[in-house]
Formats: structure tokens, C-alpha cells, sequence
């Protein structure tokens, strides 16, 4: 009778055994598949490629890839479908922008003229901050030259651009007559004041 008591433990426990081997194996694949489905995919990409607060890298055809790659240059800020000319403005520290296509199909696809994203730079220097000779806005605090067409062009004015400042924007207005006395160059500015008034460097 022991003997047999014995051998029916034995026979349960194996059971047991192997059903909490079944389980862990079942729970460790399950693990492994949630963990797949939960880790980003290669690159960073998502749904839509550069969509806000994904990453560019460097080079002339910059690619989406994680922000905390060595690759990554600049953070999406905004993006928008359509063309920068017919679109909403991007953010007035928008550094670049990048026209991208506006989803990532299977297939793929060359993307020109879907889509549009407002890039700031993951570090120094901003060239759409006040001063910084670039970006897709000019501003006040911004330097201009002239360019011999009538028309302005913006330069970093610590004199570190290609030309030298010619001329600071010091104010925004709705219209000249607010201008203050001094002003030497009225420029065009983005949103409610559209008139900078600039003045001689």
C-alpha cells in the first residue's frame, strides 16, 4: 500500500511538474510576443513616417530613426499633409522643414508633395530662433541683407553666415505708420504684425 502511495504521489507530481513547465513555456512565448508587439520597429517608425516628436538623421536624405541614436538631428515639432506654400505655417522655432510623405504603405512609395514636417534641431545652432540666419519664418530679432532684387534675405547676425548683417528687424507692426523713427527697411513678417521694422546694423 505504501508502495502504491508512493508511486501515485510520484505520478501526480510529474503531472504537476509538466503542467507548470506547459504554462511557464506558454507564458514566456506570450512574454516574447508582447514584447515584439510593445518594442518599437526598426528605426523608430510608426504609422506615419516623421510623424510629431519622432527623429531625422543627418545626411541629404534624411531618414526617421529613434531620437536617442547617434544618427538623429532633429525632432518633428509639427507636420502637416499637402504642400509648406498651401499648408498651416510651421511653429516659429522650426529650424528646417522636410517635405515627407504622409503615410507608410506597404510598398512604400517616393512621397514628394504628401506631406510636410516642421524639424527643429535636437541641438545647437537654431537657425529659426531670433538672430540664428535661417529657418522658414523671419522674425523680430532676425538680420537681413539686401539681395539686389528688391527683396531681403535673412543671415545669422553674429556675422557667422555666408554674408555680413546689413539690417535688424527691432519690431513688428500692423502696418508702417507704427514704425519707430529710425526705420530703414520694412520686411514682411509671418502672423497679426506683418510689417518688421528693421534698421541699419
Amino acid at each position: 500500500m505504501a508502495h502504491r502511495r508512493s508511486v501515485a504521489r510520484g505520478a501526480l507530481l510529474g503531472a504537476l511538474l509538466g503542467a507548470l513547465m506547459l504554462t511557464a513555456g506558454c507564458s514566456s512565448d506570450g512574454d516574447r510576443s508582447a514584447g515584439r508587439s510593445a518594442a518599437p520597429p526598426d528605426g523608430g517608425h510608426g504609422p506615419v513616417l516623421l510623424d510629431v516628436d519622432e527623429c531625422g538623421s543627418r545626411g541629404h536624405n534624411p531618414r526617421e530613426t529613434l531620437c536617442t541614436r547617434a544618427e538623429a538631428v532633429a525632432r518633428v515639432i509639427a507636420r502637416y499633409d499637402g504642400r509648406p506654400a498651401d499648408g498651416p505655417a510651421c511653429p516659429l522655432t522650426t529650424d528646417f522643414v522636410l517635405s515627407v510623405s504622409k503615410s507608410r504603405e506597404t510598398g512604400g512609395g517616393d512621397g514628394q508633395g504628401e506631406g510636410y514636417a516642421c524639424m527643429r534641431n535636437l541641438e545647437a545652432p537654431h537657425p529659426g530662433d531670433p538672430g540664428g540666419g535661417g529657418g522658414p519664418h523671419t522674425v523680430v530679432g532676425d538680420c537681413v541683407r539686401r539681395t539686389g532684387d528688391g527683396r531681403v534675405k535673412e543671415t545669422a547676425c553674429d556675422g557667422s553666415g555666408a554674408y555680413e548683417p546689413e539690417y535688424t528687424i527691432g519690431s513688428a507692426h500692423p502696418d508702417r505708420a507704427r514704425c519707430p523713427a529710425g526705420t530703414a527697411l520694412y520686411v514682411r513678417l509671418p502672423g497679426e504684425s506683418p510689417v518688421g521694422c528693421a534698421r541699419r546694423v
